[in-house]
């Protein structure tokens, strides 16, 4: 992607390296997302300040899902619509800038690279608004390290990329990129403007209004439910993400194999492939996501058109 030299988006809080990120939203014990088959420890009496926690929690409880946020959803570590591009894992993601590396600065390659980014998701989706008489409002990008704590609660580098539609913005940690390059098998700039183009998609989503639907309906949802509707936002965002492409396309930007590497991560992130990676097997029903096909062929029919009517993936039915 031709992205060096160009307008770097103003919307970029950059929040890496300093402490107390990951404050905010916990259940008593642990960050509330804990792997299955994790032991738990002995059920203990609530003490004053034990008994503050459980009052604090509880009022969150009701108001994030006051916001349209379910935080059973976020303990129980499922499938967001609004989260991460790829489900938690247990490794361990390395703190190495793909750019080259180095400590971190206010000038670093990788910085520039997803500022570029973002300016251009604005302008693609300011001109689409525009069109249909309306205003785009611009999300945030926050790039963090380790752990974060935004209005959907508290998230480690390990949970990926994630939009939250309780504060419009969208979560980074930057290590991720090496994640997506060494054991995703996602190389190039262009799967890392992917990333950032498909949760740019979800702010879409909030505005429009398709994700405070979906977080309201799937209260009522069972998980199976859930997960199923879950699948047709995502591919909906993965055909936004492509529409972007499309307009990108039209500049210029694009180089000989751009295109390929975002389908290739595309197909790197489907749920079969990183169930078949992580464990060996798929459980379909457990999908969140969508399969790798999926993913590519929302993608491409996003990316073919540049039509926001060609994204309809029928997310409540019909």
């Amino acid at each position: 992607m031709r992205w060096r030299g160009r307008r770097e988006s103003s919307n970029i809080e950059d929040v890496r390296g300093q402490s107390g990120g990951g404050g905010g939203f916990r259940i008593p014990g642990g960050l509330g997302r804990t792997r299955r088959g994790a032991p738990r420890g002995p059920i203990r009496r609530a003490s004053g300040g034990g008994l503050k926690t459980i009052i604090f929690v509880v009022i969150a409880f009701f108001i994030l899902r006051s916001c349209g946020i379910d935080p059973i959803d976020m303990i129980s570590g499922g499938g967001n619509p609004g989260g991460s591009v790829v489900r938690q894992t247990d490794q361990t993601v390395g703190s190495q800038e793909p750019f080259g590396g180095g400590s971190v600065s206010s000038n670093d390659e990788i910085k520039q690279f997803i500022g570029v980014v973002l300016a251009e998701t604005e302008s693609t989706w300011s001109g689409i608004f525009q069109q249909q008489g309306q205003r785009y409002p611009e999300p945030k990008l926050v790039l963090f390290s380790d752990s974060i704590r935004s209005a959907c609660g508290s998230a480690s580098a390990a949970t990926g990329p994630f939009y939250c539609p309780g504060d419009s913005k969208v979560y980074l940690d930057t290590s991720f990129f090496q994640t997506l390059e060494r054991q995703l098998q996602a190389q190039g700039d262009f799967a890392k403007a992917y990333v950032i183009a498909h949760e740019v998609g979800h702010h879409v989503q909030n505005v429009i209004g398709i994700l405070p639907k979906f977080n309201k309906l799937r209260r009522q949802m069972s998980k199976t439910e859930a997960n199923q509707m879950s699948v047709r936002v995502e591919l909906q965002a993965d055909c936004f993400a492509g529409i972007w492409a499309h307009y990108t396309e039209q500049k210029g930007l694009l180089e000989k194999g751009d295109l390929q590497e975002a389908l290739n991560a595309a197909v790197q992130i489907g749920d079969d492939t990183i169930q078949k990676r992580s464990q060996g097997y798929v459980v379909p029903e457990s999908f969140s996501h969508g399969t790798s096909e999926q993913r590519k062929a929302w993608f491409s029919r996003g990316y073919e058109t540049g039509k926001l009517r060609e994204c309809d993936t029928k997310v409540f039915g019909g």
